[in-house]
């Protein structure tokens, strides 16, 4: 079972002048994984760069598209919840959406040069100057070959740019006894996520970000539904989970994420 963490809100440092460079696969997953997080970060000060590979294009749209593709949809949705969230800077890197299996497009993530491209992620963490990356754990959550190829691309730029890298991953022991979690869905069979004990770093939601997390999940309308965050949306939706590799850095002066495991 799930450690019980103390989620009462202590204030964030001010983290004026510091900047994350957070690198996701597909829009919503910004969200999914990172929302309370990243509204955190803005709300201390920080700049938060989001980096989005692709335009989630093999998802299946739950609403019309009105003549637009779901490319360009599920765009538009990104930028509406980075808005949300407060990220101060919307990268796109313009990669096809995989799919699962990987698909035959030659532009797919999966297939792209990704030494090559966290050489762009590095280069853009340098002019930045941001202080940690983050990217998914080694399994990308749940075995999404995207989600892969972000771990991949966001480990090594992190270790190109000599700065801190965390893993966002969820605590499958505790979404056990919590609601269903889209990543369940999502991960089917596979297994997904990491125990409580290999976990580094846990943050827990105020209200207020759980709200904006909520909304933020919620502008993703071709993906998500009211009726999918239904049940018991805080006690699964209320934790966010990293793994650090690297010193210290500012996930951890976020007021009440917790270093849990030693790293």
């Amino acid at each position: 079972m799930s450690l019980l963490l103390d989620t009462t809100v202590l204030p964030a440092a001010d983290l004026t002048g510091r900047t994350v460079v957070v690198v996701h696969a597909h829009p919503d997953d910004e969200a999914v994984f990172t929302g309370a997080t990243i509204r955190r970060l803005a709300d201390a000060g920080a700049r938060v760069v989001l980096v989005t590979a692709t335009g989630g294009e093999s998802g299946k749209p739950r609403l019309p598209l009105g003549g637009r593709t779901l490319g360009e949809v599920r765009t538009a949705e990104l930028e509406h919840a980075a808005e949300l969230l407060g990220v101060q800077r919307l990268v796109l890197l313009g990669k096809r959406d995989s799919g699962i299996p990987v698909g035959t497009d030659p532009r797919a993530f999966a297939r792209a040069d990704l030494p090559a491209v966290a050489e762009t992620i590095a280069r853009l963490v340098e002019a930045e100057h941001a202080e940690a990356v983050v990217g998914y754990d080694a399994d990308g959550v749940y075995g999404h070959p995207d989600h892969i190829a972000v771990h991949l691309v966001a480990r090594h730029a992190a270790g190109l740019a000599g700065v801190t890298s965390y893993d966002a991953t969820v605590d499958r022991e505790h979404l056990h006894f919590a609601g269903e979690h889209v990543v369940g869905s999502a991960g089917g069979t596979r297994r997904y996520g990491r125990v409580t004990a290999e976990i580094s770093v846990a943050l827990a939601a105020s209200p207020y970000e759980l709200e904006v997390k909520r909304q933020a999940l919620l502008a993703h309308a071709s993906q998500i539904s009211p009726e999918m965050l239904a049940d018991r949306f805080q006690e699964t939706y209320e934790l966010e989970w990293y793994l650090r590799r690297g010193p210290r850095a500012v996930l951890e002066d976020l007021g009440n994420a917790h270093a849990l495991a030693p790293v």
